[in-house]
C-alpha cells in the first residue's frame, strides 16, 4: 500500500502541515490501495505565497524562455507515460484503450502550447500606441478526477505559456496519478515556486485559493454547482475565471446516415470513458421515422462494449470512480424507468459476474423525452437517451433545448447538410460522424457549460491581459472637447479596428 504526505511547494516536496488522512479505494474491488494526507489552508497559503514571488522574475520571462520550459515539461512527462497510463487504470478504473489516449493528449499539450505561443502576437503598435498582452499573475488550476493527466497538463501548458505561476489542487481521487504526474515533472528543473501542488478538499484547498487575493486566476474543470460558488466567491476579491463545467451532449442522426456505420459512433460518444465525460454524448437524437432500426442497431452494436476489467485492452466500460459516482448513476436509472423510459439494454445493478466494483450496465433508454430528468441533468456514467424527431428543425431545437452547450455531434452522409446541422447548434465544439480532437482548436461551452476556452491560443489567451501603453511628447497640445478627442482617437486607429 502507498502512502503519501506530502505535497509540491517552491520545488520541494514538503510534509503535509494538514493531518486529514484520505483512503484511496481501488474502484474494481474495493480495496484500499493508498493513503494520502491532504493539505490544509497552511499548506496553501504557503504554496501560494511560493507562486507569488516566483511571479515576480517569470512573470517577465520572454516568450524563448517559456518555450524551453515547455519543451522540458514535455519530455519529463513523456517519459511517464505509461506509468500515468497504469495509475489512471489502477486509481480511477479509466479503460486501458481509452486512458491511453487522454494520457498521451495531456503529455502532448506542452507541445501544442508551445505552437500556439509562437503564433500568439504578444505584441501590436499603431501610431504612438503599444498593446503587451501580460500575464495575469497567480493562477489556481483545480482539475477534476475523471482525466487527471489531461487536466492537469493542459491548463499548466496554457498558464506556462502566459507566464504565469501556478497552484494546482487536482481531484484528492486521483492521488495517485498526481504523485507520479508530479514527480516526473520536477525532472523538468523548473524555477522554484513556478509550479506548486497541493492535493486537498474543495472545501478547504479550493476554497483559499478562491478566495485568497494573492491568486489572480481560476481555471476550474468540474461541476455546475461548484463553477457558480466559485464565480460567486471569487467576485469578491476580482478573480479572472474559465469554468468548464459539463455537458448533456446531443448526438444527431440525421435520416441519410448509414446506421451501421452512425451508431457504433454513437455509441462510442455516449460511452467514452465509462460514460464519465463532460463531452459523453448522452442523448441520441434519431429520425422518428428510423427508430425501429435504430434499435436495431443499437442491439447488434452493444456486443462491441464490453464492461469490465479496465486493464483488460478489449474492455469499453470499466467501473464508476467511487461508491458515489455508483450510487448517483443508479438513481437515475431508476428515476429514467420511474419516467416512463423503456431500459432496451441494461437497467439497474452490477452487470453479472462484477458484484465486487462500482461496475453499472451500459444502459440505453428508448421512449425518451426530452424534458425526462435522464434527458436533461448531466449523469456521468454510461446511460444513453435516445430521442426521436420529426424534421431537421426538430431536432435542432432538441439539441439546443438544454442548460448545456459543451459538445455535440452530427452524423450524416452529406457532409455540406451536416455542416448547416452544425452551424445552428449552440455548443462550443461539434464534430461530423466521428468523435476527433484539434488541440488548437477551443474546448469550452455555452449556457451552464461555463466560462471562457481552453487550449491552443485561445486557452493562453485566457491567462493573458491586454496593457495599453499611449505615448505624446511633453508639451504636445491637447484636444479642448469631447468631440475632437474622438476625432483623433478615429484617425489614429488601425484599419482593421474602425
Amino acid at each position: 500500500m502507498q502512502t503519501i504526505t506530502t505535497h509540491y511547494i517552491n520545488g520541494t516536496f514538503v510534509e503535509s502541515h494538514g493531518s486529514e488522512v484520505m483512503d484511496i479505494i481501488k474502484p474494481t474491488n474495493r480495496q484500499v490501495i493508498a493513503r494520502v494526507t491532504m493539505a490544509d489552508e497552511q499548506d496553501t497559503k504557503r504554496a501560494i505565497a511560493a507562486a507569488k514571488s516566483a511571479f515576480i522574475t517569470f512573470g517577465r520571462s520572454t516568450r524563448e524562455e517559456r518555450t524551453q520550459i515547455l519543451r522540458r515539461l514535455h519530455q519529463a512527462a513523456s517519459a511517464r507515460v505509461d506509468k500515468l497510463t497504469a495509475a489512471m487504470v489502477e486509481e480511477y478504473g479509466g479503460v486501458v484503450q481509452f486512458a491511453g489516449i487522454i494520457v498521451q493528449t495531456g503529455v502532448s499539450a506542452f507541445l501544442a502550447a508551445e505552437q500556439a505561443l509562437q503564433e500568439l502576437p504578444l505584441t501590436r503598435n499603431w501610431d504612438k500606441t503599444t498593446v503587451t498582452l501580460e500575464p495575469v499573475g497567480v493562477a489556481g488550476l483545480i482539475t477534476a478526477w475523471n482525466a487527471n493527466t489531461l487536466f492537469i497538463c493542459l491548463k499548466l501548458a496554457s498558464a506556462v505559456a502566459a507566464g504565469c505561476t501556478v497552484v494546482i489542487k487536482p481531484s484528492e481521487l486521483s492521488s495517485l496519478q498526481t504523485q507520479v504526474l508530479v514527480e516526473a515533472l520536477h525532472e523538468a528543473n523548473l524555477p522554484k515556486g513556478l509550479l506548486n501542488v497541493v492535493t486537498g478538499r474543495g472545501n478547504v484547498v479550493g476554497a483559499e485559493l478562491v478566495r485568497n487575493p494573492d491568486v489572480d486566476k481560476i481555471s476550474f474543470t468540474g461541476s455546475v454547482g461548484v463553477g457558480k460558488s466559485i464565480m460567486r466567491d471569487g467576485a469578491e476579491t476580482m478573480k479572472r475565471m474559465t469554468l468548464e463545467l459539463g455537458g448533456k451532449s446531443p448526438t444527431i442522426v440525421l435520416d441519410d446516415a448509414v446506421l451501421g456505420q452512425a451508431i457504433p459512433s454513437a455509441l462510442d460518444m455516449a460511452f467514452m470513458n465509462s460514460g464519465q465525460a463532460c463531452a459523453a454524448g448522452t442523448r441520441l437524437l434519431v429520425p422518428q421515422s428510423k427508430l425501429d432500426a435504430v434499435q436495431r442497431a443499437i442491439l447488434d452494436a452493444m456486443p462491441a462494449f464490453p464492461v469490465g476489467d479496465p486493464a483488460h485492452p478489449k474492455t469499453a466500460v470499466g467501473p464508476m470512480v467511487s461508491q458515489a459516482q455508483y450510487d448517483r448513476v443508479q438513481s437515475y436509472i431508476r428515476k429514467g424507468i420511474a419516467e416512463g423510459a423503456e431500459a432496451l439494454v441494461g437497467g439497474e445493478g452490477h452487470p453479472k459476474g462484477l458484484e465486487e466494483g462500482y461496475f453499472v450496465k451500459p444502459t440505453v433508454f428508448v421512449n425518451v423525452k426530452n424534458d425526462m430528468t435522464i434527458a436533461k441533468e448531466e449523469i456521468f456514467g454510461p446511460v444513453l437517451s435516445v430521442i426521436a424527431y420529426a424534421s431537421e428543425d426538430e431536432a435542432v431545437k432538441i439539441a439546443n433545448d438544454s442548460e448545456y452547450g459543451l459538445h455535440a455531434a452530427v452524423l450524416g452522409t452529406d457532409l455540406q447538410r451536416a455542416r448547416r446541422i452544425a452551424s445552428q447548434i449552440r455548443s462550443g465544439r461539434v464534430v461530423i460522424n466521428n468523435m476527433t480532437d484539434d488541440p488548437q482548436a477551443p474546448w469550452g461551452g455555452f449556457k451552464y457549460s461555463g466560462v471562457g476556452r481552453e487550449y491552443g491560443r485561445y486557452g493562453i489567451e485566457a491567462f493573458l491581459e491586454p496593457r495599453a501603453i499611449l505615448e505624446e511628447p511633453l508639451g504636445q497640445s491637447r484636444p479642448t472637447n469631447k468631440e475632437n478627442t474622438n476625432e483623433r482617437t478615429l484617425r489614429n486607429l488601425p484599419e482593421r479596428s474602425r
